[in-house]
């Protein structure tokens, strides 16, 4: 029994021993090893591309390279289609940081929790228009009664959300989307649509891809259409948002300009566009019935 009792300790010392020395040799290799990398936090940036394709985020390319130096971190640029597909992103939070115009501002702002840092360029002098063909017999909103009338996507302040407030008591044909501007004016010059809702701004970039063709202005909202902003997302902690700021601002004046924003101006008011996104929420449950009642 003496000898099993022995026998047994003598075991499981040799046991402890050997884990012992083990343990210290790992320890040892650790130590000498070099750490592996961690990964490295991506910062995406969200921009609006209305399907201009490279050319559209190419003037980001600049402002991207100074916040990867500044931040250390990899940026990445991801275009939107069009302002649903960057609804989506900013519904999910995809998004750390978004180039946005102001109907998404607005809406990311009040409803996402998004935090604006800077002002884009532009100023207050954006409108909501609706625009006919020049030959065309529509002369008042009024007239727009009972017609086919296009819009752009939900989420644009200029194509959806101000249009809609300005058509609030019409029944309407049929209402129609439009996933660009540019497609918007096409319906028009076609007389698939007898009139459509964008911005002044759009109209002058788009008017002359339609030849000898020539639009007249139905209605200018009086309001003014704040700019649109840059935006960072919840999901980024408030120092790193601090940063963020930090380095968008550090960014040179003609790069910051070239990427549509000013470098120390402080974000708009929204309030006004907030309350129309709430206004026209409950008049937009039925614009894609035919009739489409706006009331």
């Amino acid at each position: 029994m003496f000898l099993r009792r022995f026998w047994v300790r003598r075991t499981w010392g040799i046991h402890l021993l050997l884990a012992f020395l083990a343990g210290s040799l790992t320890a040892g290799l650790s130590a000498c090893s070099s750490p592996e990398p961690s990964e490295q936090k991506k910062l995406v940036v969200g921009v609006v591309s209305y399907g201009d394709g490279q050319q559209s985020i190419e003037r980001f390319d600049d402002v991207k390279t100074q916040l990867e130096s500044e931040l250390k971190t990899i940026v990445e640029l991801e275009p939107a289609f069009n302002e649903v597909q960057a609804l989506q992103q900013i519904e999910r939070q995809a998004w750390d940081v978004v180039f946005a115009p102001p109907g998404l501002a607005a809406i990311a702002i009040s409803q996402k929790q998004y935090l604006p840092l800077l002002s884009q360029s532009g100023g207050e002098k954006e409108r909501s228009i609706l625009v006919v063909r020049a030959d065309s017999p529509i002369r008042t909103i009024q007239d727009l009664a009972n017609k086919v009338v296009g819009l752009g996507q939900r989420g644009s302040a200029t194509g959806y959300y101000l249009p809609l407030y300005n058509l609030y008591g019409l029944t309407l044909a049929e209402i129609r989307f439009a996933p660009t501007p540019k497609t918007l004016l096409g319906w028009v010059n076609e007389g698939t649509i007898a009139a459509g809702a964008l911005s002044i701004a759009e109209l002058d970039r788009y008017r002359s891809d339609f030849g000898s063709t020539k639009f007249r202005v139905l209605h200018r909202d009086l309001r003014p259409v704040p700019a649109g902003s840059i935006l960072v997302g919840p999901t980024i902690e408030r120092n790193a948002q601090q940063q963020v700021l930090k380095a968008l601002e550090n960014v040179p004046a003609p790069v910051a300009a070239a990427a549509g924003y000013v470098s120390n101006a402080s974000p708009p008011d929204y309030s006004y566009l907030i309350k129309v996104v709430k206004r026209v929420r409950p008049i937009a449950q039925r614009i894609r019935e035919k009739p489409a009642p706006l009331y």
